[in-house]
Order: C-alpha cells, then sequence, then structure tokens
C-alpha cells in the first residue's frame, strides 16, 4: 500500500450517524483508528444534534442539517498536520450524535402499593385510607443536548433510555403520590380524573428533567387498582345492588347458607339436601335476628301494628291499654314435624329453587322420598 493510500485511509470525510434503535440516547462517532479530515461533513438528520469535544471540553453543538469541519470554525484535526509525529497526533477530537426525537411508550408504575387518604372509606370520626397501586406509560425527550452531555453523558461511549429509566420512574412514581394526596379525590372517582392527575405531574416534574435537559411529552394513567380483599367487597357490594338486595346481613346469610350448602354438597346428593335445609335455617334465623332488632323500635306490646285500623280488643291509638287487658290470641301457623314426608319434600324445594340441585338430581331425589308410597 502506497503513501498516499495509507493517509486517504486515516482521512474521515463523511461524519453521520443512522439510528435503528428505539432506545439509543446518545451514540459516540468511533475514530479510535481514523483521523477527521479537515473540511469534513457532519451530517445531522432530523431529530439528531452533535457535540463536538475537544481536549475534554465542549467545543460546539450542531443541529440538524450538514456542516462542514474545518479548523477555522472549531478545532478538528487531520493526519496531514500530524506528519512531525509519525501521524499521531497529540490532539483528540470526539464526536457525539444526541437523539431529539421522542421515545415512546415507556413504563412506569408503583412497586409498592401507596397510602392515600379517601374520604369513602371513613368509618366515625376516623378517616379513611387506602392502599392502591398505579402504572401507565410516559414519553420524553431529550430538549438541550449541552446540558443532557454534560450532566448526564460525560465518557459514555453510549447512553441508553435503560441508564436513566430509573430515575425517571422514581421521579414519576413520587410525584403521582403528592398529586393523588392532594387531591382528595376518592378511588372511585379518580378513574374520571386521569388526566388531572397526569397533568399536576407533568407540572411537578418539569423542573427536575428540565435541570438535565429533558422534557415529559406525555404522561398517560392507565389503571389504580386496589387490594384484592378491597375489590372482592366492592364487587360483592355491585351483585347486591345489581339484584336490588338492599339487607347487607340477609344478602351475606345467603352466600353463607350457599356456600354451606355447596360444600356439603360434595358429599353426596343426601349431604347436599342436608346442607341446604341447614342453610336455609341460618338464612330464616338471620332474618329473624333482624327483625327482632328492628321490633326493638316498633310498636310496644299491646298494640296494634301501625297503620293497621282499630281492631276489636284494642284501644284507640296514642291511647293506653286498658289495665289486665291482652291482646287476642294469634293462632301460629302449623309447621311440618322434622323428618315428615313434607318437611324432605320442602327441603328438597328449597335446595332446588336456589340452584343447588339440576332438574335430574331434583326428579331423582324425589322419587326416592316418594317410593315409599
Amino acid at each position: 500500500m502506497g503513501i498516499m493510500s495509507f493517509i486517504r485511509s486515516q482521512l474521515i470525510e463523511i461524519v453521520e450517524w443512522l439510528d435503528d434503535s428505539n432506545h439509543t440516547l446518545v451514540w459516540r462517532f468511533p475514530d479510535d483508528d481514523h483521523e477527521i479530515k479537515n473540511g469534513a461533513q457532519l451530517v445531522c438528520r432530523q431529530g439528531q444534534a452533535a457535540v463536538l469535544v475537544s481536549e475534554c471540553v465542549m467545543a460546539d453543538v450542531f443541529g440538524p442539517g450538514t456542516h462542514t469541519l474545518s479548523t477555522e470554525n472549531v478545532p478538528v484535526l487531520s493526519t496531514l498536520r500530524g506528519w512531525k509525529h509519525g501521524f499521531e497526533s497529540p490532539y483528540k477530537v470526539e464526536i457525539y450524535f444526541i437523539n431529539l426525537r421522542q421515545y415512546l411508550d415507556q413504563k412506569w408504575g408503583t412497586s409498592n402499593p401507596v397510602l392515600i387518604r379517601d374520604p369513602e372509606f371513613a368509618v366515625g370520626n376516623r378517616p379513611g385510607r387506602i392502599r392502591i397501586r398505579a402504572f401507565g406509560n410516559y414519553n420524553f425527550r431529550v430538549t438541550d443536548p449541552g446540558l443532557f452531555f454534560k450532566e448526564i453523558v460525560g465518557t459514555n461511549a453510549c447512553v441508553t433510555t435503560d441508564d436513566i429509566e430509573r430515575f425517571l420512574k422514581s421521579r414519576l412514581v413520587s410525584s403521582f403520590t403528592q398529586a393523588a394526596s392532594k387531591s382528595e379525590l376518592s378511588v372511585m372517582d379518580m378513574a374520571g380524573h386521569y388526566d388531572v392527575l397526569a397533568d399536576a405531574v407533568r407540572d411537578d416534574i418539569a423542573d427536575d428533567f428540565g435541570a438535565i435537559g429533558i422534557a415529559l411529552t406525555s404522561m398517560i394513567i392507565e389503571n389504580i387498582s386496589l387490594p384484592k380483599e378491597i375489590e372482592q367487597a366492592i364487587d360483592a357490594a355491585a351483585a347486591q345492588s345489581a339484584r336490588g338486595v338492599d339487607n347487607t346481613m340477609g344478602w351475606e346469610a345467603m352466600q353463607g347458607m350457599r356456600d354451606m350448602a355447596r360444600n356439603s354438597h360434595k358429599g353426596g346428593s343426601a349431604g347436599g339436601v342436608m346442607g341446604a335445609g341447614m342453610g336455609m335455617g341460618m338464612g330464616m334465623g338471620m332474618g329473624n335476628m333482624r327483625g327482632h332488632m328492628r321490633g326493638a323500635a316498633g310498636p310496644q306490646p299491646g298494640y296494634p301494628p301501625p297503620g293497621y285500623p282499630p281492631q276489636p280488643g284494642y284501644p284507640p291509638q296514642g291511647h293506653a291499654p286498658p289495665p289486665h287487658a291482652a291482646p287476642p290470641p294469634q293462632a301460629a301457623p302449623a309447621a311440618p314435624a322434622a323428618g315428615t314426608l313434607q318437611d324432605k319434600l320442602l327441603k328438597l324445594k328449597g335446595a332446588f329453587d336456589v340452584g343447588l340441585l339440576t332438574q335430574e338430581e331434583y326428579d331423582a331425589k324425589e322419587g326416592e322420598i316418594l317410593a315409599p308410597l
């Protein structure tokens, strides 16, 4: 190889960067084995910037476009100037390309539950507190390449989104926690105010991101979730409301009856029927207990139920009953004796009505009960 071929191999005429990744923020031009020719072309494509460093000091920042590098305006060296040093120049020039485009769909989320006050969960004089988790995505981009180079890059040959991801996420989560606490919104209402919370986060972290030369261009809250126990309680309340049940104790008794009967049914059809009967008894007992609790505030003994017309043997409303007066006896409804044919059929029908038995199981069991006849 002749001397001119060697010199041409040492000269770089075009300096550019073709980026095909989705996570590279900064890339240093590899000039370890080549020198940059005086008058070379620096090509910065749309969405790129270039930082030139000479003797460990940032010399200049170039934006999008084609720029001519010459010793008249920047200290770019060529091999021809270093002949007296044996083609080894004592000066160094480094070129860093910085991506200015937006980095989309970056994920964020709370690694641990966040405790906030919630007025919907207050009990008595005790303020309501609830633990929530949140996640979503965000977009950002470099707005000041010079400042970003000084604060983040340093001597790194390559900087990716992974290198600053932890800082960005921790700052986003901290700001979201403050915004959720200051909003005084119930968790039930936050779904309709995601954009308000996101705007508060962007405003809060604008200065922190700007201090390193980047900007948050978009902040999206995808979901706010509650602890599993709270979600189950809310779902149960929604199911109760959908069925038009306004008696919480009665609803819980019905659920307990169904669970007991289903568990008992695993031991056989007879056990299922027995469990259904026990569950029905528990449900009736809970209803009677609630009725007695309500009766404490009802009419006093000796008075007819409110709203009924006066009946023989009762004084008019608002007057005390006569002394030694007793309400007329009322005949109690006859109940089938336990273990009788009628009792078994009633229990079987009750289990079928609540869905514990299929039609085939019901018909088979009814046939067993009626077989002795």
